[in-house]
């Protein structure tokens, strides 16, 4: 019998423990692998549409719910294309942007659950994120993936007539280093219409990205230190490191404080206050 997306959801959330998505492990838990629950929350989808996919009652999952479910899944990238074609769907082209997350570096983030780490895409989409990255940046579970974009979080202003990116800095190299990344992204994903749509889009709505991007600059990511604007905290000073992922255009973004310092206490406080869990050891 050919196998149905629910069987292999089922399946790919009973290989996973808790620890592995950085959840702590209660005493007596009975579940085998991941809950529904826990899936759910993970995926940003909720817990009766799981269910669904699982029994084969919602049969029609968009390319965005695959990609959201293969990455809290874990899956590795034939698994991911597997999921994709059990859903009716062709799996990401070559010359695409991808929105794959490598198991290795799931893992390594759910036990760096203490820091504020975001993992973003060449186009600088946000991937997934630490739990104390919601809480010092603003939780991104509810956004759309337009809304998760950097780009347009630092270059354009929503309808508030704010930007949507809570973080000030000194410096103008962030904005130049993301034009230069745009720009490299266009050469490595030509086929890619949705990168050649934000470039249009941000040329078209934001005059500082257009006079970067007529001016061809070039940028690079250095360690910096900027001021997150929390509406309950104040500012909050951090150093900001930009890791890259060999061998994927992924990017980490980790904001650390100083131990002992007041930010390090505003911190704190905002992980005590939204409920972020501690990793667990290893």
């Amino acid at each position: 019998m050919d196998e149905t997306l629910g069987a292999a959801l089922r399946r790919w959330r009973d290989r996973l423990s808790p620890r592995d998505v950085g959840l702590p492990e209660r005493p007596g838990r009975r579940a085998v692998g991941l809950r529904r629950e826990e899936l759910a929350d993970l995926a940003g989808l909720s817990v009766d549409y799981v269910v669904r996919l699982e029994q084969g009652r919602a049969t029609n999952p968009s390319a965005q719910v695959v990609a959201t479910l293969a990455r809290a899944l874990q899956l590795q990238p034939g698994e991911r294309d597997h999921a994709y074609r059990l859903a009716g769907l062709l799996p990401p082209a070559q010359g695409t942007i991808s929105t794959h997350v490598p198991a290795g570096v799931q893992r390594i983030v759910a036990q760096l659950g203490e820091f504020a780490v975001g993992v973003f895409s060449a186009d600088w989409t946000l991937l997934t994120w630490t739990p104390t990255w919601a809480a010092l940046i603003g939780d991104p579970s509810h956004r759309t993936t337009r809304e998760l974009n950097l780009l347009r979080a630092v270059f354009t202003k929503g309808s508030s007539g704010l930007s949507s990116w809570p973080v000030r800095q000194a410096e103008e190299g962030l904005p130049s280093a993301l034009v230069s990344d745009l720009r490299g992204a266009l050469l490595d994903y030509p086929h890619d219409r949705g990168l050649a749509a934000l470039v249009t889009e941000l040329r078209t709505t934001s005059p500082r990205f257009s006079a970067l991007w007529e001016q061809g600059a070039v940028g690079r990511h250095v360690s910096s230190r900027k001021t997150v604007e929390h509406p309950d905290v104040g500012d909050i000073t951090c150093d900001c490191d930009v890791l890259s992922v060999p061998g994927s255009d992924l990017r980490l973004v980790v904001y650390t404080v100083a131990a002992g310092s007041a930010d390090a206490e505003k911190l704190e406080f905002l992980r005590v206050t939204r409920g972020v869990p501690v990793a667990p050891e290893v």
